[in-house]
């Protein structure tokens, strides 16, 4: 668990509060749409008011658990003044690593399927949420390495967004959609890292300067 993840009041989160939101994420696998704060309350053993108190609505509640989950996703530390070809593609496979992970939980396809079907509807504003602060979140995340790389002479490309972009589509693939349509993919520690490594090459070989992407 990460000791510097945030919720909805940029506040840094306790162990005890870090155990509610994980409480959350099983009760969405385990009863999707049915996500209460009277069940949330009984699950972690807290009283409601505690939860009103920390996460403020039901809304709060999900948008703290949303910026949980994609704590979890993040490049490697690096030193910005100091960067060369090889940090640069380690925190690049470490960002694609925490993001398949991630994505593959069953806790994360429970949540995405749910925004999915709270968007259809316009329910809720969960779809907004997991956008905001999923998706954009950890695009956000990323793009300082980006733009780190290009500052050191590593990369070559005109706008942040559009490399992120293609960097996210070369981690992916087909991956998350068949997991939310319940295709039974095996995405073991082995696979994970292979197609981690696999899509930061790739992205080295479209972005990279000559002299620092992957060998052929």
């Amino acid at each position: 668990m990460s000791d510097t993840a945030t919720h909805s009041q940029g506040e840094a989160l306790s162990e005890r509060q870090q155990a509610v939101l994980d409480a959350v994420l099983a009760l969405m696998v385990e009863q999707g749409d049915q996500l209460t704060m009277t069940a949330v309350a009984r699950r972690a053993s807290c009283s409601k008011e505690t939860l009103y108190k920390w996460f403020g609505d039901r809304d709060g509640l999900l948008t703290a658990t949303v910026q949980w989950q994609a704590s979890k996703v993040r490049a490697d530390h690096y030193d910005r003044t100091r960067l060369d070809a090889s940090a640069l593609r380690d925190s690049l496979i470490r960002f694609a690593v925490n993001w398949l992970e991630v994505i593959s939980s069953p806790t994360s396809i429970a949540l995405n399927r749910l925004a999915i079907s709270h968007a259809a509807t316009h329910e809720s504003n969960l779809g907004g949420i997991v956008l905001a602060n999923g998706r954009f979140a950890i695009g956000a995340r990323l793009k300082p390495l980006l733009e780190a790389g290009r500052e050191a002479g590593l990369l070559d490309f005109d706008d942040a967004e559009t490399a992120f972009r293609t960097f996210f589509g070369l981690i992916g693939r087909d991956v998350q959609i068949r997991l939310l349509l319940g295709d039974a993919l095996e995405l073991g520690r082995a696979e994970i890292m292979r197609d981690a490594a696999r899509a930061a090459d790739q992205f080295l070989t479209l972005h990279g300067r000559p002299d620092t992407a992957p060998k052929a």
